[in-house]
């Protein structure tokens, strides 16, 4: 079932979501397995697999000169969203990214993807690295994976002249960020930008973490103010380490408040430091159900004890 039809079935519901990380290369799928199962007991409407490009690993030769060898850590998110999708009997929502990822490599995904019965995707920029593989015609920004997405799912394919009878059917995913892209020069470009992406397809919106609900709220307002009317679903992370601190705000450009900062920098060991984020998210998630959020996204990092507990504390 597509995700927006889950919402338009239980419109008065919040419903329960999450985020999993393909396993590294050489890693069994029953780890992954093991990560999920404690939290299916919650139902989860969905579950998001991310997307990892590939890499560039310098390798030095025998006769002394560097090679370029291009590597992906984790494996492609189609096999894992299949073989998740057949042991759990859950939707699962594969991400896509425009980098290091051509046209015709998103189109082949695309039709292997709808071939499996995948239903659902969510489209993403994706993180710009030094060491990753560009191609020469990936897509810039998300707004054009997602009218890309939008075409097959009208019959037209690249390099192809006339609409051709298959048409795709994907519901759309897309990003967005109550505390502004880091790219983006001010939020109101970042609204724009966010806007386009829904007028090019976009189905619904998924945020990126924040650990202050009024900012997903004068988010969701300021959308609703420039006739953004998707459902808008906040994302969530509890803290569990004190390296987070500092790792969070760098990679993913998100604010901690200070009150959530003394607390964890107080935290004598990580137990006490787990303990003090997952209470932060339990009140975050209770106070988005109380205002009727469509769904409480949680980013897992692919650890489920703390994610499960959250979860039978507010559904």
């Amino acid at each position: 079932m597509k995700i927006i039809d889950k919402f338009l079935k239980n419109p008065n519901k919040t419903l329960f979501s999450i985020e999993v990380l393909p396993p590294l290369k050489g890693k069994k799928i029953t780890d992954l397995f093991e990560v999920i199962e404690p939290l299916i007991e919650f139902s989860p409407a969905f579950i998001d697999v991310t997307y990892h490009p590939e890499e560039v690993l310098y390798k030095r030769r025998e006769d002394g000169l560097i090679e370029e060898i291009p590597l992906r850590k984790r494996p492609g998110t189609v096999g894992i969203c299949a073989a998740i999708s057949y042991k759990f009997n859950v939707e699962t929502v594969p991400h896509l990214v425009c980098v290091g990822f051509s046209k015709e490599e998103t189109e082949d995904a695309l039709f292997s993807l709808y071939y499996q019965g995948i239903e659902n995707i969510l489209l993403l920029q994706g993180d710009k690295k030094n060491n990753l593989v560009v191609k020469s015609n990936e897509h810039t920004y998300a707004s054009d994976l997602v009218k890309q997405v939008n075409e097959m799912n009208s019959g037209r394919f690249l390099h192809e002249e006339t609409e051709n009878e298959l048409q795709t059917d994907f519901c759309i995913g897309v990003a967005g960020y109550p505390e502004k892209h880091f790219e983006a020069p001010n939020f109101n470009t970042d609204l724009k930008h966010l806007k386009q992406k829904v007028e090019n397809g976009a189905d619904y919106i998924v945020t990126q973490m924040f650990f202050e609900n009024k900012k997903y709220f004068d988010f969701v307002q300021k959308c609703r103010d420039i006739g953004i009317q998707v459902p808008i679903i906040p994302g969530l992370k509890p803290i569990d380490s004190k390296r987070q601190l500092t790792l969070l705000p760098s990679k993913f450009h998100v604010d901690i408040p200070d009150e959530l900062t003394n607390a964890l920098e107080k935290a004598k060991n990580k137990s006490q430091v787990e303990q003090i984020g997952m209470e932060w998210c339990i009140q975050q998630s209770i106070e988005l159900k109380k205002a009727g959020v469509p769904c409480l996204h949680y980013y897992t990092m692919s650890k489920s004890k703390i994610v499960a507990q959250i979860a039978k504390s507010v559904f």
